[in-house]
């Protein structure tokens, strides 16, 4: 997977939580925070770096996702990893 812009990103995220987690589209958006608006718990977490993994064919480190809160968090760590060393 080669360099996604962050509209791309979180439109592959949105799927991957909406095919994973049956969650309503609406109520996805850059500003939600993924463990009180979506209530997503931390093997959900897991679940989305796996297939973010997949997808990006990256190894995402643990690190990367502790200070994670929103879903734009999310893409920011994809994009920075996409794009490191480019």
């Amino acid at each position: 997977m080669e360099a996604m812009t962050k509209e791309q990103i979180f439109t592959e995220i949105k799927a991957i939580l909406i095919k994973l987690f049956e969650l309503e589209e609406d109520k996805i958006s850059p500003e939600a925070t993924l463990f009180e608006d979506l209530e997503l718990d931390s093997i959900d977490a897991v679940d989305v770096i796996v297939m973010l993994q997949k997808k990006t064919g990256k190894k995402i480190a643990p690190e990367t996702f502790k200070s994670v809160k929103t879903v734009q968090d999310v893409v920011d760590a994809i994009y920075n990893l996409l794009h490191e060393g480019a």
